[in-house]
């Protein structure tokens, strides 16, 4: 996990950085306000399809691959999405090498969907972390788990910034980083594929559940907790990915204009909310705080984060975000709540939630997408604004 998670943060760094210049360069000719309106349309419009892809194209292969880990082996969720990351990732490097047209970029999505994506890979952790774990440790177990993606998101985006900007007569700008990028994705498919072992609680977990489906005999009951479970989950990552997604196009534009150090600071910035959230648990989980509260403490952090995201003006205002602390907290716990209502289904159930967020998402990234551009010129945090509102709404189901 932690270096797959520094091996994506250096690709989204260096995607983020090559999608810039490429927009840059095919309006160079365009006035000065022109120019700023015309890119930022291209870096929306190549990141909505982009977006787009990633969520499509992983629909059938993830279930079919839950299927596979539900049926006893544990690993091919893991590793057959790392083949489709390394293969993937090495297109940027190409693009970069080759000065490739951006839309190739295009391929990559549709070639790691097809392996699965991260709804497979990140619900294969998740169903081993669980049923390695008890019910009581689990929500904190999976929040450590996510403590490490976000600890290794927070070094790589720190170092990404600068190893863009490594280059020299015979290397191109981006080459290293990108490189870095394949090298840590085919370490991890080997030690995925050689060296982890699945714990034998994880294989006799599976083998005492000699049933699966609802656990206990509230069967109408339990089935209303489920689908209020993914409502509240689906309503938040909405307001969240469209938020998150928009946020990494604003920052490129005036009056923030951020380069590749800035713009790896600032993903550094957003990844110290994994350990904010899981000293939240911590802390939470001392004081006997409920799951389904802790949910609605991180639902709220955000709400205000993204809110104050609309009238950030300057790079000290951007990383003032720390009040969204407790933002990470929410997905993790509804994760652990919906274990803890279905047994013997564990790679299914999390991948069924994963894909529950990319069909939302798919509507949502298009419509995100066009509001920034139309409120480019008179409001473009509306979309903050917007988010903020989702928020809002994922807390009731909770509630």
């Amino acid at each position: 996990v932690f270096c797959a998670q520094v091996a994506s943060a250096f690709f989204d760094t260096g995607l983020q950085m090559v999608v810039k210049q490429r927009s840059q360069n095919s309006t160079s000719n365009s006035s000065t306000t022109d120019h700023q309106d015309h890119s930022q349309n291209i870096i929306a419009n190549f990141y909505m399809i982009f977006n787009m892809l990633t969520k499509f194209v992983p629909i059938i292969p993830a279930l079919v691959l839950a299927r596979i880990g539900d049926r006893g082996y544990r690993k091919v969720p893991i590793v057959v999405p790392l083949v489709g990351y390394t293969v993937s990732r090495a297109l940027l490097l190409f693009v970069i090498l080759l000065d490739w047209r951006i839309e190739v970029m295009y391929a990559a999505p549709v070639i790691h969907g097809l392996c699965g994506g991260f709804s497979s890979y990140w619900a294969g952790v998740m169903a081993l972390v669980s049923v390695t774990t008890s019910e009581e440790d689990r929500s904190l177990r999976i929040m450590r788990t996510e403590l490490v993606y976000g600890m290794a998101g927070f070094l790589g985006s720190l170092a990404s910034g600068h190893l863009f900007q490594l280059y020299s007569v015979d290397i191109k700008q981006g080459v290293v980083l990108a490189s870095m990028s394949v090298v840590l994705y085919v370490f991890c498919l080997l030690y995925a594929t050689f060296v982890l072992k699945v714990s034998r609680l994880a294989q006799d977990g599976l083998q005492r559940q000699d049933s699966t489906g609802i656990i206990s005999n509230h069967f109408q009951q339990d089935k209303m907790i489920i689908a209020l479970l993914f409502l509240s989950g689906i309503l938040y990552d909405v307001a969240v990915g469209g938020g998150v997604e928009m946020l990494s196009i604003y920052v490129l534009k005036p009056p923030l204009a951020w380069s590749a150090t800035e713009v790896g600071y600032g993903n550094a910035a957003g990844n110290v909310i994994f350990i904010t959230s899981f000293l939240g648990v911590k802390l939470f989980t001392r004081f006997s705080v409920s799951d389904s509260s802790m949910v609605m403490i991180g639902m709220v952090s955000f709400m205000i984060g993204i809110y104050f995201m609309t009238f950030v003006t300057s790079t000290a205002m951007y990383f003032l975000r720390s009040v969204m602390l407790f933002a990470l907290i929410p997905m993790p716990t509804i994760r652990s709540l919906l274990s803890k209502q279905v047994r013997g289904t564990s790679y299914m159930t999390f991948t069924c939630l994963q894909l529950s967020f990319r069909l939302a998402s798919l509507a949502t990234t298009p419509i995100y997408t066009k509001i920034y551009e139309s409120t480019l010129d008179t409001f473009p945090g509306f979309v903050f604004i917007l988010s903020s509102c989702i928020t809002f709404l994922s807390v009731i189901p909770i509630r």
